[in-house]
This record gives C-alpha cells, structure tokens and sequence, in this order.
C-alpha cells in the first residue's frame, strides 16, 4: 500500500524524521518569574511529553530565550543557564526514551521591542514594569511596537554580545541532547525586526539596506551554525509578509531564505506577520500555505507551512500539490495530541500507539 505524502520520512542532514507531520513552538507562559526564571517545568514535560506519545515526528519546544531580556514574558522558558539545560535535558530525554521515534529541537528566541510584556492570560496587556518583574527591552531603534514601551536602540557592542548569546544557547542544546535547533527570525520579535524596513530604519551598518537588515540574522546563523554540529540541521522560522505589500515582502524573503540557506540553514519553517499592531491578515484555513510555496519555488529550500491547517487530508493535499515539504501544527495539537495517529487512519495508513494507549486506536474502536 502505498505511504500517504505526510508519512513519508524526510531527512535533513544526518536527522532523519520519521514523517512530515510536527509540533510547532507554542509559548506557554509557565515558568516561575521569581524561583526559577526561565527554567522550564512539569507542565512542559507534560506538554510536549504528550505530543511524543502522538507520534509527531519532531515538537519544536517554546521560543526559548538566549538572555534574559529575550523573553517575551517573565513567565517564559530560556536556555541562558545551565539550570534551563538540565531542566531540558529532563524533557529531552523522556521523548527520546518512548520507543517510538518522536524527535525533539528547540526554538532559540530573542523577543526585542516585543519582550517584557503580560501572558496572554494575564488579564492585563502591554509591558511588564519593573516593579512586576519586567525590564528594559531593546530594538533596533528606540521606536515601540504598538501598545508597549519604547526599547533601547542598540549599540554594536549590545547586538554582537546577542549574537555570542545565540550560540552560547546553542551549544548548551546540543548538550542537553536536542535533535535540532530552529532560530525564530519570525512575528515581529528581534531577528525579524532587523529584517524589516517597517521597524529597522538604522542608517550604520546593520541597517539603510538589504544586506544591512540581514547582517544580524545570517551573523546568528553563522553562530550558531559553528556552535551545533554539522551532521545537526539548523532550521529558521520566518514571517514572509507583514501584509502591507506581500509581494515585496516575498521577494525580500525569498532573498534572504537563499543566503540562509547559503550559510547552513536546512529547512525554513513559513509562518507571516508580527511588526505591525494591526496587520490586515487574510485568514482561513491552509492562509499561509501559498507563502511557503512561493519561497519554496523561488529559493529551492525545503520548507514547512503553518497556520489553521487541522484535517490530514488537507496536510496531505498541501505535500502533494508541492506547497510545502512539511505540515507543522499548533492549535490542532493542542485539541488532540493524538493528532499524527488519527490523521494515519485517515489517510488509511497506521502507526504504532504506545501500548498503554493501544485500547483507544481507531483500529480497535472503529
């Protein structure tokens, strides 16, 4: 019988994913500010422990910060110390260690102008002040993002120390025994405002063009490239557009997606908006596919699509159709961590469940 597009295996470098379908980073707001900054828990065990017990290929882990002001909350993960490692380790290890063939990266994130701000379940918006644990954020320039106060702009000295900071945290996951590593350079945080014209106006030199916006990222990626193994793929998230002028920002996307590529990065994960308060999206289901197969097309990298794609067979029409080379999900998962094992029987093929869940298989109850 033939494997249905989303069950093929892919392989990037020396990794090699069991199919197509994984986890993507969803910030979950739960480390303890105060006892334990940055350092994550038993609810992210449980998390994305549950994903592994799915059968998703690869989770990839929370934005994880590179330094403390790099979060976006004070609730979130990091990986800045070597308590945050061995806090990972813990989690690395238990999907690592299911008998199934679940892998695991880590998002490495440096939230910018974007940083220091409420959860989403605080009941409050905007920054964080000091007197509740917030900080200082920095950007490239002094110009706030709607709504939040304005940061630093920052000196080189402030944006070479970022990017010693990315592979610092780098070498710490490969130590804490990650699969792979993706840099977040999407929605709106650090990486992704140097990028863009809308917020990175600098007239020195990480500025005033193309190539200066893209100085830091590939800088980024040149560093944690040299600090992670070369057998590791390194994968980067993008927003192709902000939805102000989608075609010039899938130009200056696909630009910047070929000289990544060029510096060593294996896969890019498509996602779209984040620099603007109230950018004019156009939703629904698969929205941002045909951004992934625009870059896809133009560049010639492998990349995965994201966004309000929940059913397998719409995952699978969007590998076949050549949209993207990887389904990743989010909100689906969270509904239904079996999400992989279900979308299997779907699409009329199967995959093992884990024996303690083998009673509620499809097979067995349908």
């Amino acid at each position: 019988m033939t494997v249905p597009a989303l069950f093929e295996p892919i392989t990037l470098r020396d990794l090699t994913l069991a199919h197509r379908g994984w986890v993507a980073p969803m910030c979950q707001y739960s480390c303890d500010p105060v006892a334990a900054p940055g350092v994550p828990t038993d609810w992210h065990l449980a998390h994305l422990g549950a994903f592994a017990l799915g059968r998703a290929a690869l989770i990839i882990t929370e934005a994880s910060a590179v330094n403390p002001e790099g979060r976006i909350s004070p609730q979130d993960a990091g990986i800045w110390n070597d308590e945050q490692a061995a806090a990972w380790r813990r989690i690395v290890d238990f999907v690592h260690t299911q008998g199934i063939d679940t892998k695991i990266g880590v998002q490495l994130a440096h939230a910018g102008r974007k940083a220091s701000t409420y959860a989403p379940f605080a009941g409050q918006h905007g920054s964080v002040p000091e007197s509740e644990h917030g900080w200082t954020t920095l950007g490239p320039t002094d110009a706030p993002f709607d709504g939040y106060a304005a940061p630093t702009a920052m000196t080189e000295e402030q944006i070479l120390a970022v990017v010693d900071d990315f592979a610092a945290a780098a070498r710490r996951a490969v130590d804490a025994g990650f699969d792979t590593v993706e840099l977040h350079a999407a929605h709106g945080y650090l990486l992704h405002e140097f990028l863009s014209p809308l917020v990175n106006d600098r007239t020195d030199g990480w500025g005033g063009d193309d190539e200066g916006r893209m100085r830091l990222p590939l800088a980024v990626i040149d560093a944690v490239r040299a600090a992670i193994p070369d057998s590791m793929p390194l994968l980067v998230r993008v927003s192709a557009t902000d939805w102000e002028d989608i075609e010039a920002d899938l130009t200056f996307t696909s630009k910047f997606v070929t000289l990544a590529h060029e510096h060593g990065v294996d896969l890019v994960d498509v996602s779209s908006a984040g620099n603007l308060g109230a950018p004019k999206v156009r939703g629904g289901a698969g929205y941002q596919t045909g951004f992934a197969e625009r870059i896809r097309r133009d560049t010639k990298v492998p990349t995965s699509t994201v966004g309000m794609i929940t059913d397998p067979v719409q995952a699978e029409h969007i590998l076949l159709s050549g949209q993207a080379d990887v389904i990743t999900v989010a909100r689906a998962a969270l509904a239904d961590p079996r999400w992989w094992l279900r979308a299997a029987y779907r699409l009329g093929h199967e995959l093992s469940w884990v024996p303690q869940y083998e009673r509620v298989s499809p097979s067995r109850v349908f």
